[in-house]
């Protein structure tokens, strides 16, 4: 979900008013946006080009293809995907070179590589009651507000504004900090306890995921809001206080660190002022839901921004595995988003369901290039 939190627009509006007053020689010069430039490229170009495990990344496709097909510009490219199925391998490379080009995804920075990290979808103990160390799993409060500004402010266009009433005045909403104390309206929004902090801190950071309860049941969690405040990662604070180098900064460090310093666990997970609310979704064998709103495919569906990947896009990802020593070349899908997902070439990795996923994908923070298959027919998307 891409959003702007009302403190950053508050802020934004005041700065201007500040520098109304000021010479012009005084006024800070606006950085230049960052924004994606989409070059030509051969086939051949692709490292590996097909890749690994093309026939489940075909699968991954065909739940693209329920969304996009929709879509006037692309009912006829997904329409002979659907009909191609079954599909062996041959035939999906076949099929993606005779209706798509490649195009290197680049940031006007210059840098043909990106960050690549990996999510999962986690499985949590809990309960439906509460109990000495458990954390409330919320879902979204009543005083939560979602505006649109659009008309007064076309530059948020698109963008979700999320605040709360005080008195007469929309400010922003509470933080993380605030929601731990009890200040926003979730005393009767409960969906279960989570054991463990740090899980539950997790869960948020992954978007979706399944409580185990004590009777041995399990409720299944899907992405419902976000509070407006920006993503903060708890990693680089530990780095940055002197806690850990940067290079041992993953999931599992993370959670090393506050079982052995539990006294300043709440500092550290207090840093990131983002915090996510969730729905109770049934159960099934299929992935996650992502942003799409189609089932997310393990190891074939990326987490992308939208601003330069548009939803549903196949990208050919090229980086390494969890490590950074084997190669890791495979044709993926566009189909969700995150609030730590940011620039051109940036990608997020779903590996799955479980403690295995859970494990590749705390340990995967590789650089990679990305190569957006657009259709022959179609203008590129705006390089923004």
């Amino acid at each position: 979900m891409r959003h702007l939190s009302l403190l950053i627009l508050f802020s934004l509006l005041s700065a201007c008013t500040t520098w109304r007053h000021k010479p012009v020689s005084e006024i800070p010069a606006k950085p230049e946006p960052v924004t994606a430039r989409y070059v030509a490229a051969d086939w051949s170009a692709l490292p590996g080009w097909p890749g690994e495990q093309l026939t489940t990344s075909w699968a991954a496709w065909l739940n693209s293809c329920k969304r996009l097909g929709a879509r006037p510009d692309w009912q006829a490219v997904c329409a002979e995907a659907q009909a191609l199925t079954p599909a062996d391998a041959d035939s999906v490379q076949a099929f993606f070179e005779r209706h798509f080009s490649p195009w290197q995804i680049e940031s006007s920075t210059g840098a043909e590589d990106g960050l690549i990290t990996g999510y999962y979808e986690a499985l949590l103990k809990g309960g439906l009651t509460p109990a000495p160390g458990r954390v409330p799993i919320y879902a979204v409060p009543d005083d939560l507000l979602t505006l649109d500004l659009a008309g007064l402010y076309p530059e948020v266009k698109g963008l979700r504004l999320r605040g709360r009433l005080e008195g007469k005045t929309v400010k922003p909403y509470w933080s993380r900090a605030d929601i731990d104390q009890g200040k926003a309206a979730t005393a009767d929004k409960v969906l279960a306890w989570a054991d463990d902090a740090v899980d539950a801190f997790f869960l948020q950071v992954q978007g979706s995921g399944r409580i185990e309860l004590d009777d041995g049941t399990r409720l299944r969690l899907a992405y419902a809001e976000q509070n407006g405040h920006p993503y903060k990662s708890i990693g680089k604070w530990l780095v940055d206080k002197g806690e850990m180098p940067l290079e041992q900064a993953s999931m599992q460090s993370i959670r090393e660190w506050g079982k052995n310093h539990p006294e300043r666990l709440q500092e550290m997970l207090e840093a990131n002022p983002s915090y996510v609310f969730f729905r109770l979704v049934p159960d099934s064998t299929e992935g996650a839901t992502g942003a799409l709103n189609v089932p997310l495919t393990d190891g074939a569906s990326i987490a992308v921004d939208p601003k330069f990947t548009p939803l549903g896009t196949p990208v050919y990802l090229a980086t390494t595995r969890p490590g950074g020593k084997d190669a890791m070349n495979r044709l993926v899908h566009a189909q969700d988003t995150g609030g730590a997902i940011r620039g051109p070439v940036r990608a997020d990795f779903f590996w799955g369901f479980g403690q295995e996923a859970g494990a590749l994908a705390g340990n995967m923070k590789q650089r990679g290039r990305m190569w957006l298959l657009w259709p022959r027919d179609l203008a590129l998307p705006d390089a923004r």
